[in-house]
């Protein structure tokens, strides 16, 4: 779906803010045309702002977001489409999702010139991403569907903005049992192939920790 042209009408736009982990930074997908845009869609009334999100994940990605939430509601500032007010969504993708015709991945911190709305939009993706995490699988949807620990840290390290110690956060890890181990192993560089792991949250009893656990372990 072109970011500039929408098959609906209305007063409210939907922006999409889709996210994926590219080379170790967070990256935004944005049009390639001449006004670089996030991809956005008019809404009606009659419209479900989440589904008309999702329908324009599917058209800007080729495939569908693996995680998508409502971020804070827009009027202030330039809208690419003149539209009065805007509901962003931010969603995230896997790293294998290649940009389709028309559309490319950037650094959320080197983005392209955006109109102000949408730049704001883009820069504030990260902090919706955090807010979601204790409650989402948030860092997991970024990544493929078995990766190694070393890989799942460095996807929390990115979302929370600090580095964590590796054995603080396996211990953190093992006990918020969010993992299973598989029995595939893959060669990380010079030293022991790593095994590889999958999300697999088991059932929560009382004492568990959320998806975001204490990664620090005092």
């Amino acid at each position: 779906m072109s970011a500039a042209k929408s098959r609906r009408s209305g007063a409210a736009s939907i922006d999409l803010v889709l996210c994926a982990v590219r080379g170790g930074r967070l990256h935004v997908l944005v049009t390639t045309t001449s006004a670089q845009a996030l991809p956005f869609a008019r809404c009606g009334a009659e419209d479900d702002p989440e589904a008309v999100a999702r329908e324009l994940a599917r058209h800007a990605s080729g495939q569908p977001a693996a995680w998508m939430a409502q971020g804070t509601v827009m009027a202030a500032k330039r809208h690419p489409g003149d539209a009065p007010l805007s509901v962003p969504f931010v969603g995230v993708v896997g790293p294998a999702v290649e940009a389709p015709r028309g559309m490319a991945w950037h650094p959320v911190q080197a983005l392209p010139s955006l109109a102000p709305r949408q730049k704001a939009m883009a820069e504030s993706a990260l902090t919706t991403l955090r807010l979601h995490m204790d409650a989402a699988p948030v860092a997991f949807r970024l990544l493929p569907s078995v990766f190694t620990l070393s890989e799942l840290q460095q996807v929390y390290e990115l979302l929370l903005g600090r580095r964590l110690h590796k054995a603080s956060f396996r211990r953190a890890l093992q006990a918020a049992y969010l993992v299973a181990p598989t029995d595939d192993w893959r060669s990380e560089g010079r030293g022991r192939p790593a095994q590889l792991f999958r999300y697999a949250p088991r059932r929560r009893h009382a004492g568990h920790r959320s998806v975001r656990f204490d990664l620090l372990g005092r």
